[in-house]
């Protein structure tokens, strides 16, 4: 018989923590804490198998479950004393989702499950609470219905805020037990007149709706795009946690609350958190009550006048103190917890390890291996590479920071710059109409994680460091003000009002959410810089890594900031981006208009200087290490004018008629450029082109020599070759180059010629190709668009299809198809080292920064990966991942 279900309690623990890809995160933790001793309300887990099966069987389950749980659920009565559906005696569970990856506020929860009218009163009396035990059965009543009967909750919210109004009432706790019976009563009728059924009373029906609609959030909207933005696969399914309920909501001995053993934002070594006295988990993150600070060093700090939990339960303080440590020690890494007390007992709820933002994750990782916590490749391995976008991008500049129109709780670091939205469906039509936006809510909740995720900061106006809107932020990596009480939102008027200041939909915000600070209009900002923390993990990377990283670059300011970043070089320098610029551009016309040889020779010589000083700077920045320049790459139509007034401007620019111009570019005019008269095409048909080139670099490498006194080995690349035969034919030009140059200057320039290999027949033909090749390098974006007869610029139409429908596992263009793609990548290394023992062999597409990409060249033993600049430290820390992941399965 299959085990479908996992007890846990104080007692014994069925289950461990390494358990969780059949346990889930959440619920394979509660078995390991229990089996560590500590306070854990007894309860099980339905496996995620059940998940499998239930979509895989038209939401049925395996015929042996409900034996299973009906036997767990009689378990956990025991253990505490009551009975599962006894009026007299009612055990009160939760039910909880738990996937195995964290998927915060994705996924519905239940709580106070088992309350009826007959169990209230009960609940009543044994708890000597009136007030609490029907505040209790009206929160179950409003969540239930929520999650299991699908009524919408507004409707419950709507019947409390005219109670209160009616009464005079302020905030929830001014109800007394007789103002809750009242509500309970309406929200009773709501649940009749919105469903034509009356609220549940069976315990038992209630449990299996709650377990079913746990199962059913699986593939909800909110999971779904979180499953999407976060590459967690939809066939993992989810498991259900049931447990016996504890109360933080029985007076003022109980208390809830979230806590970090560190903290998330910074990663400084405190622990950090919030809690509610006499509360629900849920207040502490709904933003609804502001919370309290655990330690009195966060209250001090917060200039907060509410007692800490320090102070005022001191003696839980301590033992939660002591379990803190106990649980970071014992998971080696940052934990994310969730605690009860009840009438001054302490209990743990959830431990996983906790959601931080790049630079937090660089400091805790760093720290904790000169603690000796972890070693220092483990410290490595930690970083997602995706998540040093964070810390690579533009913070305030602090000497031009405007004066801040409110300030909030930093909740997520960074700052930014954007229109205000005041709804996730506005933030994601700017960004899809290349807009930046500040989304500003008074509390946001899971349907907005789109929003979220298309905006470029968050603002809320309640809510505190652990609401749903700093945690989501602080794992995307945006920045977030949160609990800004002094802005007032008015959403059908589409403002924010702060201060006498009314801003409306559209205008500029600025947020920083280092310091909570929310500004109006633009701010400057200021590059970030390598440091510290980041230095020092940066370098245990490098010193593991393999493959070595370049740039793609061919300014001189991106080549600086490539070096700045560590780049070992220019993996790709695109020369036809240096022919847009003023005079160059004139020039290259002419040398397209030209009708004869001798024409297009002398419009190349006014541009002989210009890429001698071009090259020259690059090797001059890039002294000692190795610079890979491209020859001319695009069809010479992309130089010449598209629109008639452009036409006709060009045309009087240069002095020539406008007729001319069209009539050459109806000759060039393709139907396919992509596949058309380009790369080393062009070499051939027109060889004084690479000449100019190729005298270029060798004449700028003779003056960069000569200027830094250190020796410039040039490497140059012939592009979208078929066979040995043309890179043969531009070879030849290239070395009588070189020859001449050397002849002029008295410096013979050490060079390599190689080519990229980006169409399949150049793959297949590598072993060919490298009798004449030093070097290949994989042009990725076309050789991905060639091998799957698919345009980069027109696959947006539908890619995302595939992607959804699980057709393609990511888009190809993003993350290397390593099927298609990476099979002839792999070929053509084979073939080329076959001929060519030392043959250097790199990537210098996109993927070349592309952390699951970086992975698969590791393992086809590439020499290097190229990418741009911004994304080289993500590219160092991805190789040096990739190095210990091939290590690590060389010895297992």
């Amino acid at each position: 018989m299959t085990k479908w279900v996992y007890s846990f309690s104080a007692e014994r623990a069925e289950g461990r923590g390494e358990m969780k890809n059949l346990l889930g995160g959440k619920g394979a933790n509660l078995h390991e804490m229990a089996s560590l001793g500590l306070p854990v309300p007894p309860g099980f887990t339905i496996t995620a198998e059940v998940c499998t099966f239930f979509y895989a069987n038209g939401k049925t389950y395996p015929p042996d479950l409900k034996a299973q749980v009906d036997a767990a659920v009689a378990e956990v009565g025991r253990e505490t004393g009551r009975a599962f559906g006894d009026p007299a005696n009612p055990l009160l569970l939760s039910v909880r989702s738990g996937a195995r990856a964290s998927m915060p506020g994705m996924m519905d929860t239940v709580l106070n499950l088992g309350l009826n009218d007959a169990a209230v009163e009960t609940l009543a009396k044994t708890s000597g609470d009136a007030r609490f035990a029907y505040d209790s059965y009206r929160r179950f009543i409003q969540m239930y219905s929520n999650v299991v009967l699908d009524v919408d909750v507004h409707n419950f919210e709507d019947i409390l805020e005219q109670y209160k109004d009616g009464k005079g009432y302020a905030l929830d706790t001014d109800l007394n037990a007789e103002d809750w019976r009242v509500v309970i009563a309406d929200y009773k009728r709501r649940v009749i007149e919105e469903t034509d059924k009356p609220f549940p009373q069976s315990p038992d029906a209630q449990l299996w709706g709650a377990i079913g609609a746990v199962f059913s959030s699986w593939m909800n909207q909110r999971a779904i795009t979180y499953r999407r933005l976060n590459a967690i696969p939809a066939e993992w399914g989810t498991a259900v946690n049931v447990q016996a309920m504890v109360f933080g909501n029985m007076g003022e001995t109980s208390a809830t609350g979230v806590a970090f053993t560190r903290n998330p934002s910074t990663g400084s070594n405190e622990l950090y958190g919030e809690f509610l006295v006499n509360a629900q988990g849920e207040d502490v993150v709904a933003g609804i009550r502001t919370p309290q600070n655990i330690t009195e060093a966060a209250r001090k700090a917060a200039g907060s006048d509410h007692p800490s939990l320090e102070s005022l339960m001191p003696e839980v303080f301590s033992q939660f103190v002591a379990t803190t440590q106990l649980l970071e020690k014992h998971y080696r890494d940052m934990q994310d917890l969730e605690f009860t007390v009840e009438r001054g007992k302490l209990w743990m709820l959830q431990t996983r390890n906790g959601k931080r933002t790049a630079k937090a994750a660089l400091r805790c990782a760093v720290e904790m291996a000169n603690e000796g916590l972890i070693s220092r490749e483990d410290a490595v391995s930690r970083i997602d590479p995706g998540a040093l976008d964070q810390l690579l991008h533009p913070t305030l500049d602090p000497k031009a920071k405007p004066k801040p129109l409110a300030t909030g709780l930093p909740a997520s670091p960074g700052a930014a710059s954007g229109e205000i939205v005041f709804s996730a469906d506005e933030a994601q039509s700017l960004r899809q109409a290349g807009r930046k936006s500040i989304l500003v809510r008074v509390e946001t909740s899971p349907e907005d994680i789109h929003g979220m995720h298309a905006a470029e900061g968050v603002v809320t106006t309640r809510g505190g460091m652990t609401s749903h809107a700093a945690v989501v932020a602080r794992g995307m990596g945006k920045p977030c003000v949160s609990g800004v009480g002094a802005i007032r939102i008015d959403y059908n008027a589409q403002t924010m009002t702060v201060g006498g200041v009314t801003l409306k939909k559209g205008d500029i915000l600025t947020i920083d959410g280092g310091s909570g600070e929310v500004m109006q209009g633009a701010a400057p900002m200021v590059k970030p810089e390598m440091t510290g923390g980041f230095a020092t993990l940066m370098g245990w990377a490098d010193s593991v890594r393999r493959m070595k990283v370049r740039a793609n670059a061919e300014t001189p300011a991106d080549a600086r900031v490539a070096r700045s970043f560590g780049a070992e070089g220019i993996g790709l320098c695109r020369t036809e981006h240096m022919f847009f610029d003023g005079e160059r551009i004139v020039a290259v016309r002419e040398m397209i208009l030209a009708d004869t040889e001798q024409g297009r020779r002398a419009a190349l010589a006014k541009l002989l200087p210009m890429q001698r000083q071009d090259f020259a700077e690059l090797f001059e920045i890039m002294t000692g290490l190795p610079v890979t320049i491209r020859l001319l790459d695009p069809p010479l139509h992309e130089f010449l004018p598209k629109t008639d007034e452009e036409v006709e401007e060009v045309a009087k620019a240069m002095k020539v008629s406008a007729e001319k111009l069209r009539a050459r570019a109806a000759e060039l005019h393709e139907f396919n450029p992509m596949l058309g008269f380009r790369g080393v095409r062009l070499a051939i048909r027109y060889p004084e082109i690479a000449e100019m080139q190729a005298r270029a670099i060798f004449e700028g490498a003779v003056l960069a020599g000569r200027k830094t006194g250190a020796p410039v080995t040039a490497e140059i690349m012939v592009p979208l070759v078929i066979g040995r035969p043309e890179l043969d034919a531009v070879k030849a030009i290239i070395d009588a180059m070189a020859e001449a140059v050397a002849k002029e200057t008295g410096v013979k320039v050490p060079y390599h010629v190689g080519t990229m290999i980006e169409l399949p027949r150049a793959a297949l033909r590598a072993g060919d190709i490298a009798k004449s090749a030093e070097f290949f390098s994989f042009g990725t974006n076309d050789l991905t668009q060639t091998t799957l007869g698919v345009s980069r610029d027109d696959a947006a139409s539908f890619l995302g299809t595939y992607t959804v429908k699980g057709l393609l596992r990511a888009d190809p263009f993003v993350t290397l198809d390593t099927e298609g793609v990476g099979e002839l990548i792999t070929i053509a290394c084979e073939r080329g080292r076959a001929t060519r023992p030392d043959i250097k062999l790199g990537v210098c597409g996109e993927h070349g920064g592309d952390p699951a990409s970086i992975a698969f060249c590791e393992g086809a033993r590439l020499d290097y990966v190229s990418c741009s600049p911004f994304r080289i430290p993500i590219a160092r820390l991805a190789a040096a991942q990739a190095a210990l992941g091939r290590k690590a399965a060389s010895t297992a």
